[in-house]
């Protein structure tokens, strides 16, 4: 296969469940009529959106996922990359891949590296010692290869979904049941701080994962999800390693660097409309695409280049999505270009 043009996207499905099967404490979850309309909702931003890769977080069920295909009508056009234990009882992410550009079979990661150690005993004599004792993702990461030009090698994909920052319930441990006069007044900031703390501990073990893929070896690789954090967080800055973007006809390219797709938009637009989720009034970006430096414009070693992006999120503006099937993230499409760097330049 020697595609012209590579179109990668992400989507959060909003809970995609089979109809009466709980949902969180929902005991009932989605009824048959808002069922019906989520599917019908989802096929059809598929259908209109068409890319070769699309990343999908908040499945449930994988036959849910297989109906939203065949109601696209694409169900001929992609291979269905989902865990075979789907069945409604837990959270994965899984995709949707054009035929004919999987390379080996796709894998979902659950645990930590081995080594992935995070624990200081402090910089300096006034920093305490610090352990953190967490070993896999809160929704494993599902990592399969493409191959989308035969001239060169595999590229590694990665869809993710990382803690939220709702704070964790921490009234129901021991320790706030204990003492809760002391603790209901703090329950909120407690549980945003262990929110925080597992989402920055998932970013640096898939961190860890991507830099003993990536270093050194010319590896592509796609990073895409729901991260639950912005484009200057810590948390994507822990993931992208925060590389230098160059303008003009500079070359450079890191050999561990992500640049986020957000970025390269803005560098090709006036405005900056980018938002992906609403709450509180307040629009974030919290949905991202992360390419290697063989994706990167200005790249010493690039193969594809930027070629726009998009992103649906109108239906973020109307707090009704059980009544219309929308989802309560916007839906990030990146295109890419096949132009490799001319070795002679």
């Amino acid at each position: 296969m020697k595609l012209k043009s590579l179109s990668i996207g992400t989507f959060n499905l909003y809970n995609l469940n089979e109809p009466g099967l709980p949902i969180y404490t929902n005991v009932s979850g989605w009824s048959q009529a808002e069922y019906d309309r989520k599917i019908d909702w989802t096929s059809r931003m598929i259908r209109q959106l068409r890319p070769e890769i699309f990343g999908f977080q908040e499945l449930w069920h994988s036959a849910s996922l297989a109906r939203v295909l065949e109601a696209s009508q694409t169900a001929e056009e992609y291979d269905l990359l989902v865990p075979e234990d789907t069945n409604g009882t837990r959270i994965v992410c899984a995709a949707i891949v054009r035929k004919g550009l999987i390379t080996g079979q796709p894998e979902w990661i659950e645990e930590f590296p081995d080594k992935f150690v995070l624990e200081s005993s402090g910089d300096d004599p006034q920093t305490p010692a610090i352990s953190v004792g967490i070993h896999s993702f809160s929704r494993p990461v599902l990592h399969f290869t493409v191959q989308p030009h035969e001239d060169h090698g595999p590229v590694h994909v990665y869809v993710c979904h990382f803690k939220s920052k709702g704070p964790s319930k921490v009234f129901q441990e021991d320790w706030f049941k204990a003492d809760v006069a002391t603790y209901r007044k703090h329950g909120t900031s407690l549980g945003a701080a262990i929110s925080t703390i597992r989402r920055t501990a998932e970013a640096a073990a898939l961190r860890f994962i991507l830099t003993e893929q990536m270093k050194g070896t010319r590896t592509p690789v796609i990073v895409l999800g729901d991260i639950n954090d912005g484009q200057h967080s810590n948390t994507t800055n822990i993931l992208t390693e925060q590389p230098r973007y160059l303008v003009g006809d500079s070359m450079g390219g890191g050999d561990v660097s992500l640049y986020t797709a957000q970025t390269l938009q803005e560098y090709r637009s006036t405005r900056d409309v980018y938002y992906t989720h609403i709450f509180q009034d307040i629009m974030e970006s919290l949905d991202h695409i992360l390419v290697s430096e063989e994706f990167y414009d200005n790249s010493r070693r690039r193969i594809w280049m930027f070629d726009g992006m998009s992103v649906n999120n109108d239906h973020l503006n109307f707090d009704d999505h059980k009544a219309t099937g929308t989802n309560d993230h916007g839906v990030v499409c990146a295109t890419f270009k096949y132009k490799p760097v001319d070795a002679g330049s």
